[in-house]
């Protein structure tokens, strides 16, 4: 399986932002599934191509060793799965950013393991999208 954690957030969010949305996300998809998922299970972060240089998006993404997909923004428009969100500028296609990179990130058959999570300070989203490994 690999497990993509989508990242939105906005200019003035910090590390810990970004942590608290992603445990955020974890728990609720564990609690959905039935089964734990935790940072070990995560393949890789995405975001929106604009947000490549955030401190804070590379600092978590150093921390946890983990790759950054950096999607256009038109590919965030073309995630119809994504939910809409009427705090998310229209050059994001008006959709979550974090559910909408993860989908893009995950790849043309990926699935939300679940809505986004918000940070508590609610400066910060993350979604969680898997596509199941197959072999030829």
């Amino acid at each position: 399986m690999t497990l993509v954690a989508g990242l939105g957030f906005r200019a003035g969010g910090d590390a810990a932002s970004l942590r608290n949305a992603l445990q955020a996300a974890l728990d609720a998809a564990s609690t959905a599934h039935g089964q734990p998922i935790t940072l070990a299970n995560l393949s890789a972060f995405a975001t929106a191509a604009d947000k490549a240089h955030h401190p804070a998006l590379l600092q978590l993404a150093a921390e946890l060793q983990l790759p950054i997909h950096f999607i256009p923004l038109p590919a965030l428009a073309d995630q119809p799965s994504a939910a809409p969100s009427a705090h998310v500028p229209e050059r994001y296609g008006a959709h979550s950013v974090a559910e909408a990179a993860a989908l893009a990130a995950a790849g043309p058959s990926a699935t939300l393991l679940g809505r986004r999570s918000i940070s508590p300070d609610r400066m910060a989203t993350a979604a969680l999208a898997f596509t199941e490994n197959t072999s030829p």
